[in-house]
């Protein structure tokens, strides 16, 4: 590599790290200009393209690195991370292959290659790669904070406390490190609470951090049972996180419509005949209502295996209706999937989902959003079983609130949009359930954590299953949790939370409101 080029892509790499990805477009553009075959000017394109997000870019250019260079561990890192992502496993396999071949020692290609693999549900092997990864380049918060939320996962809470406030101790101002420890932890005093206030100064120009330290401030607020200013910061973070993303309800509200439009009983009595395979159990609803609960509950059973919440149906239906919109749920795309081939969207999904849902008999699917996908389901597996989590609305709605997501429910930032959201969910399933009745087996959060056993037992009996007491003792499994539930789920079912919303009544008055003006009843 001469001297310039060297020059450029080392500039190139230095605005990657700054976020300005104009100066770093530029600088690969013109070493390409000088050396079209430079591999390194080739990743940078790569890197870029992610940041943007521009995802076909990001393909063509790391497989034009490959192409280069077969041993450039990076980019085949970052050709399985692409393809994990988007549901091609078989492909995210063979690059994870290819990274295995070349053994790689670099810390950043062994923490992408722990992504890849709890992107596909492997939290044990992954650990291996990001304790590898912190030992290589030690003291880098990045990869010991992704160390430490792999070890959530997989229940080693007090190691991974330990590693959060490890980071905390390198670096203060990490407002990620503090969400993941006060999320790890129960709170038992406002130490933490007063060190993260002073850092809320430091971040009123990054909405983002302020984010996570609010929302990190009401959950141990809360933990202390300080209920009025847990909310007072539970609202601070949404605004905070309100800024950082976009929630556009009239498109939600035009794809609730074709859902119910497009997705009928005449519509499915007209499907050619979908997958007959009987291994699927869709556990699904909204989010916080008890789907991880449930799907513990299920996947204690030895005939069950637990999948975690694949993207694999919903990647299934855009590969097969190649409908290029980016929105996750247009009415071109659902017009589309209406018109897909039953049997060949459930092999679709089957198939790339293999690895994931191991080798028992039956396995859980526990997205929560597949309650978009009802009718596609019912279509494509017509022997899968759906369970759906039923939860009080006001506590199922302030749940979401209080909650930090990653890019997922952006409607969860903002009361109002919370409720509308809520009504248009609860709308689309009582149109489940009317056209195709008998189809959904509706289990109430309630009463199953009021009353495990009963509830579990006719659980288990509707999924077609032996009743096994193993059932009861979900919170022993050893099995990772990737979700917001990783902590909760290791304790036996419990009624705290039912009526929590009741703590905060007067602040939820337009939640409440929103829903009262709906006519939905605020706890059923």
């Amino acid at each position: 590599m001469n001297k310039s080029i060297s020059s450029l892509l080392s500039e190139g790499f230095t605005a990657l790290n700054r976020g300005d990805l104009q100066t770093a477009g530029t600088c690969c553009q013109q070493a390409l200009d000088q050396d079209p075959e430079n591999p390194q000017a080739h990743f940078l394109v790569g890197l870029v393209a992610l940041e943007a997000p521009d995802r076909p870019n990001a393909h063509r250019a790391f497989k034009s690195v490959v192409k280069l260079d077969p041993d450039h561990a990076a980019a085949w890192s970052q050709l399985a991370r692409l393809n994990a992502s988007e549901g091609r496993v078989k492909l995210a396999e063979q690059a994870l292959l290819e990274t295995r071949r070349l053994k790689p020692t670099d810390p950043a290609v062994l923490d992408t290659i722990g992504t890849v693999l709890t992107q596909l549900g492997e939290y044990d092997a992954a650990k291996a790669f990001f304790a590898r990864a912190t030992t290589s380049a030690p003291n880098t918060p990045q990869y010991m904070m992704n160390l430490a939320n792999n070890l959530v996962f997989l229940g080693e809470i007090d190691t991974a406390k330990a590693i959060f406030e490890d980071v905390i101790q390198l670096q203060a101002n990490t407002p990620q490190a503090h969400w993941g420890f006060a999320s790890a932890v129960k709170a038992e005093s406002n130490d933490h609470i007063d060190q993260m206030r002073t850092l809320l100064g430091r971040n009123k120009e990054n909405p983002r951090g302020l984010g996570f330290l609010y929302y990190a401030i009401g959950k141990e607020l809360e933990d202390l049972k300080a209920w009025p200013e847990a909310f007072e910061a539970f609202a601070a973070g949404a605004a905070a996180r309100r800024q950082t993303v976009a929630f556009d309800e009239p498109t939600e509200q035009t794809m609730f419509d074709a859902l119910k439009s497009i997705y009928t009983r005449s519509w499915l009595e007209k499907c050619d005949p979908g997958n007959p395979d009987p291994s699927p159990i869709f556990v699904l609803g909204q989010p916080r209502t008890g789907t991880t609960l449930i799907e513990r509950i299920i996947t204690s059973h030895s005939e069950v295996h637990s999948a975690g919440e694949l993207q694999q149906f919903g990647l299934a239906i855009r590969r097969l209706a190649k409908i290029q919109d980016p929105r996750r749920h247009s009415p071109e795309l659902l017009e589309a999937a209406a018109a897909l081939n039953p049997a060949q969207l459930g092999t679709t999904y089957l198939e790339s989902s293999t690895r994931m849902r191991g080798k028992l008999p039956r396995f859980v699917d526990k997205l929560p959003v597949n309650y978009l996908n009802v009718g596609l389901i019912l279509a494509a597996l017509p022997n899968a079983k759906i369970v759906h989590l039923v939860r009080g609305p006001m506590d199922a709605c302030f749940a979401s609130f209080k909650q930090l997501f990653a890019d997922a429910y952006l409607h969860s930032y903002d009361q109002e949009e919370m409720a509308r959201h809520h009504v248009r969910y609860r709308d689309l399933m009582a149109h489940w359930h009317r056209e195709f009745p008998g189809r959904i087996i509706d289990i109430s959060y309630e009463a199953t954590a009021a009353d495990l056993e009963p509830n579990a037992r006719e659980l288990i009996a509707a999924l077609d299953l032996e009743w096994e007491d193993a059932c009861l003792n979900f919170h022993e499994s050893s099995a990772g949790v990737a979700t917001a539930s990783a902590v909760q789920v290791r304790e036996p079912a419990h009624t705290r939370s039912i009526g929590r919303w009741r703590r905060y009544e007067t602040q939820l008055a337009p939640m409440r409101q929103t829903l009262e003006d709906a006519g939905v009843p605020l706890d059923l």
